[in-house]
């Protein structure tokens, strides 16, 4: 079902992933360190979300017939000068994935595999809402600038989002 370089390509996609909720969750602390524990908590929500796109890279990879290859990866960055630092390498990381997703349909395409293209589809849509999220969080603290209110009044803001397991492939 995959070419050895999809299969490579699949496996080192579901490492990007499972990295991501560990950065995310890293961020988390950082945020809690700071006294801003709802963007603590939208962080802790976003690793999740992460560690649910690593899973469904793992299941998919299995059901297409393929090796699962788990891979380590270096620790996250832990700290940052400021909320808007964090959320400009958050933005950064996302479009690092974005390139990463893109880089593997265009392999998927030219393997001329419609299963992991269909699958994939998901993830370009998805990064295209991450990277607008990400995006609309850094805007705001620009926008907040040195405003400790409207720090306050973010975090407040962020700390309402709960996590949504995504529905189940019919």
């Amino acid at each position: 079902m995959f070419s050895k370089d999809l299969l490579d390509a699949m496996n080192e996609q579901m490492k990007n992933e499972f990295f991501s909720g560990y950065l995310y969750q890293a961020m988390a602390g950082y945020f809690e360190a700071e006294d801003l524990p709802g963007i603590a908590s939208w962080m802790r929500v976003q690793a999740l979300e992460e560690l649910t796109h690593g899973e469904k890279f793992f299941y998919f990879i299995c059901e297409a017939g393929g090796r699962t290859d788990l891979r380590g990866f270096d620790a996250p960055k832990n700290d940052y000068k400021s909320p808007l630092d964090c959320f400009e390498y958050s933005l950064k990381h996302e479009n690092f994935v974005t390139d990463s997703i893109n880089k593997l349909m265009d392999l998927a395409r030219g393997d001329n595999n419609h299963a992991a293209q269909i699958f994939l589809q998901w993830f370009v849509t998805e990064q295209v809402e991450e990277e607008a999220s990400f995006g609309l969080i850094l805007k705001k603290l620009q926008r907040i600038g040195d405003d400790g209110n409207g720090l306050l009044r973010l975090d407040e803001e962020l700390g309402q989002r709960v996590f949504v397991p995504p529905a189940a492939e019919a």
